[in-house]
């Protein structure tokens, strides 16, 4: 392939990703035509179709997948490069690509920021939020540094470092404040409003309830934990959310929050990186800010004054 270039590459990969030219060129943050222009010359050097162009989107060539998984490990080398470049300071300077998982960051990452830009001046936060599936498939191809979220993640390829745990708390309407809590048993016979398929808190909440994905509920399926909990402010049903989560999205919908009997529900919560990665001791570093961070947010939570609640 003739005078091919790195700028071709990233949009190559990125077309190769996303499967369309607009959503490719939104995720390089250039035109579509500058991209097109770009895979048009690629091709034209390779003289052969490396995309078939349908309505819908692109899909690979056989010559294109080739060209990809080839296009994939030179910018994996590249990204090593710059992390190895970043990781000569003494401490965490220069970009962090730090992937959350939805259910974390919108209430910790607040303070982490904060807190890392207190003690770590040089790092810029390049942040990205994903379901847990994608910030692991990110993280392998070396797309962002490390990641937030629940474990365990079980990835060979991964370090996995635990930071603290949280538990899970019941929301129900306001009016149902003096009731007795459910035993978990008693809520696959309740209106249970989940996350959609694909985040991991709700299969976290299903594990709790023994209740298997596969069987069929009635039930609203929210794309956010703000959704969920609004919804039974109106009286639609009960959930469940991450205790992180109780001072946001309970402060305008009238709704109770209880504790369970134990056992409780709880998450853990943790980094990962790749074991690969020249930034370990930086990142590190960066995990015990989170930890902290964590630690203090349940802190503040005021759920200390539920029934129930002790240090984990």
């Amino acid at each position: 392939m003739r005078n091919l270039t790195l700028k071709q590459i990233r949009y190559f990969d990125a077309l190769a990703r996303f499967g369309t030219f607009s959503a490719a060129a939104e995720a390089c943050a250039v035109t579509q035509p500058a991209l097109s222009m770009q895979i048009k010359e690629m091709e034209e050097g390779a003289g052969t179709p490396l995309l078939e162009r349908g309505p819908r989107g692109v899909r690979l060539t056989a010559f294109g997948e080739m060209v990809h998984q080839r296009a994939k490990a030179m910018l994996a080398i590249l990204e090593d490069l710059d992390t190895l470049a970043r990781s000569a300071s003494d401490e965490p300077a220069g970009k962090l690509r730090l992937g959350v998982i939805p259910t974390i960051a919108p209430y910790l990452l607040p303070s982490v920021i904060t807190r890392l830009a207190a003690r770590f001046p040089g790092l810029s936060p390049i942040l990205r939020e994903s379901m847990t599936s994608r910030l692991i498939e990110e993280l392998q191809d070396g797309r962002i540094d490390a990641a937030i979220l629940a474990l365990p993640v079980s990835e060979p390829a991964l370090t996995e470092v635990s930071l603290f745990t949280e538990r899970f708390v019941l929301i129900r309407p306001a009016e149902d404040a003096d009731k007795p809590v459910p035993h978990r048993d008693k809520l696959r016979e309740m209106r249970l409003l989940l996350l959609e398929e694909g985040h991991c808190f709700r299969s976290q909440a299903l594990s709790f309830c023994d209740m298997p994905s596969t069987q069929p509920r009635e039930m609203l399926d929210g794309s956010s934990l703000s959704t969920l909990v609004q919804m039974v402010g109106v009286g639609v049903g009960v959930t469940l959310i991450p205790e992180m989560a109780v001072p946001i999205e309970t402060r305008s919908a009238a709704v109770a929050v209880a504790r369970f009997r134990d056992p409780q529900p709880l998450r853990s919560i943790g980094m990962v990186w790749r074991k690969s990665s020249a930034m370990e001791a930086r990142l590190m570093q960066i995990a015990e800010t989170v930890r902290d961070c964590g630690l203090r947010l349940r802190q503040a939570s005021g759920l200390t004054a539920l029934p129930g609640w002790h240090k984990g």
